[in-house]
């Protein structure tokens, strides 16, 4: 027996990031766990200014239906599947699931003085960050926008996210006039 599962993770991605994070690790658990099924499909949906909002992900189960359901939901969970993620089998109701919290940095990319982007390393900016986080988040994904880019970290928890990036925030020179949203839900 097979059928379509539709997920749509609530994690802003670009798709390679998308298949690195995700993708990839799920078909290694169901090439194991579930043989013959398969990530079948993905795709990006994107706001009416380019950023990504969210992503879709099928998956062709094969056999027992609910089992496969029960695996995958795990599995993206394991991964760090956001709060407010859904998986859709066939025409049934969708199924929430997530544990990930997701915080946004915005970096101004346009207003800040000149020798700030001309002497700054946002990878320097990225590996600070990180470091701070140590195993409390990691980053995701980034979105590069006509005026910001933007830097997707997910983990636990936002409210640890914000507070443990903020000391580096306040020193780096890119985090100058930089923005923070919380980009799940709580719950």
């Amino acid at each position: 027996m097979s059928g379509l599962l539709a997920i749509t993770l609530n994690a802003r991605l670009r798709p390679l990031d998308r298949g690195e994070i995700f993708e990839d690790p799920l078909q290694e658990i169901l090439d194991v766990e579930a043989p013959g099924s398969q990530v079948c499909g993905g795709g990006t949906q994107m706001a009416a200014n380019g950023e990504p909002s969210c992503c879709d992900i099928d998956v062709e189960l094969h056999g027992d239906q609910e089992a496969g359901l029960r695996l995958v939901v795990h599995t993206l969970e394991s991964i760090g599947a956001p709060k407010g993620s859904t998986a859709r089998l066939g025409d049934r109701e969708p199924v929430s699931f997530g544990v990930a919290e997701g915080i946004g940095l915005y970096l101004n990319g346009t207003d800040l003085p000149e020798e700030v982007y001309a002497t700054s390393d946002v990878n320097e900016l990225i590996s600070a960050l990180q470091s701070r986080l140590a195993d409390r988040g990691r980053i995701f994904s980034y979105w590069q926008g006509p005026t910001e880019t933007a830097l997707y970290f997910y983990g636990q928890s936002a409210a640890t996210i914000r507070d443990l990036i903020q000391p580096v925030l306040a020193e780096h020179p890119l985090a100058q006039n930089h923005r923070l949203l919380s980009i799940t839900p709580r719950g």
